[in-house]
């Protein structure tokens, strides 16, 4: 045993220290008094308190979605065969600037043709927001095509799928694979419902209550994913075309799909203002929309010129008219590197660098 009467430094150092009994005491107290009946501190909450009604609401809303969506099969192969071929001469058509100015949208890996009814939306618009989309003024898009409906239209209406008459818009999504649409509402102050689309080329998906996140573009995952096959008709109302968006995803589009969308326009539907003119002339057509191409050629040897600028050019006009005022007086620089080198005959021109 030391002189201080400790035979055990933890003692002495204990005996130093008897605050921190204390405090170990009132932690222990305080966690006796948060634990469980077991005695044991609760780190975790009990499974039934787990929220689950997220889970629930999310699958609740996947079947009111799937209570506005009706799918039919009306076309069979030779059908979208057919279709298919005219819709490729429509965008023959658009590649060669036959259509209205507003009948061709075009969009990176996706194009949009409007026949009866175009109307302004996403960039287009003056105003941001649901409910600022506009119909364009009458004429400003062509007329929707015989073919679609001779091909199309005549065979939804035999089948049930929409009244005689129903249709006054038609319009023609075109994707190349990896191309999309982003989440949207139709808008409800424009068409009436229900909404019909038909799709061909390949098959794809419709995707309901997703997000976009760009550069990169990344999308949530759906609420509900539909499949449509190549040749179906899928007809939206209710809650899957009013309360919830919908999208096509680019990881959905693995080949060229086209869909042809068909709408009622509502009759109270508003349109582009247009201001009147004192003098009103018969609506004139639309200059045809011309391909954005150039017909020059590029020039191999245009990266290696020297580029002269508009400042060049007056710095060589002073410097010309500089110069004979010098050969008169004998006073410029060339004189004096002539005398220097002793040769009157070799001229020394200055380049600017």
């Amino acid at each position: 045993m030391s002189a201080s009467g400790f035979s055990d430094l933890r003692e002495k150092l204990k005996s130093m220290t008897p605050h921190r009994d204390n405090y170990k005491n009132k932690v222990t107290d305080k966690d006796d008094s948060s634990s469980n009946g077991n005695g044991r501190k609760r780190k975790h909450r009990d499974s039934s308190e787990d929220e689950v009604e997220p889970v629930e609401s999310r699958e609740q809303e996947a079947r009111r979605v799937q209570s506005g969506i009706v799918q039919v099969e009306v076309f069979s192969k030779e059908d979208c065969d057919v279709i298919e071929g005219k819709i490729n001469e429509v965008v023959a058509n658009g590649e060669a600037g036959l259509y209205r100015e507003h009948t061709v949208d075009r969009a990176p890996l996706r194009n949009k043709y409007f026949f009866g009814e175009g109307y302004t939306y996403g960039a287009q618009l003056e105003k941001r927001g649901p409910g600022q989309e506009r119909l364009y003024p009458k004429g400003e898009v062509d007329d929707i095509p015989t073919w679609v409906h001779d091909l199309v239209i005549t065979k939804l209406v035999a089948s049930g799928v929409v009244p005689e008459g129903f249709v006054n818009s038609a319009v023609i999504n075109d994707y190349q694979p990896g191309g999309c649409i982003v989440s949207h509402v139709d808008p409800l102050h424009i068409f009436a419902r229900p909404i019909v689309s038909v799709s061909f080329f390949s098959d794809s998906a419709l995707c309901f209550g997703c997000r976009f996140q760009f550069k990169p573009i990344r999308v949530s995952e759906p609420v509900l994913e539909l499949p449509v096959r190549r040749g179906s008709v899928t007809v939206l109302s209710g809650y899957a075309a009013d309360d919830i968006t919908h999208c096509i995803r680019p990881q959905d589009i693995k080949e060229r799909r086209a869909v042809i969308i068909l709408r009622k326009t509502r009759p109270d539907a508003p349109r582009v203002d247009q201001s009147p003119s004192p003098n009103p002339s018969p609506p004139e057509r639309h200059a045809p929309l011309k391909a954005k191409r150039s017909h020059r050629r590029a020039d191999p040897d245009a990266a290696h010129r020297p580029r002269v600028l508009e400042m060049d050019k007056e710095e060589n006009r002073h410097s010309s008219s500089s110069s004979r005022l010098h050969r008169r007086s004998n006073s410029s620089e060339n004189y004096w590197r002539r005398s220097q080198d002793g040769d009157v005959s070799r001229k020394v021109k200055m380049r600017r660098h």
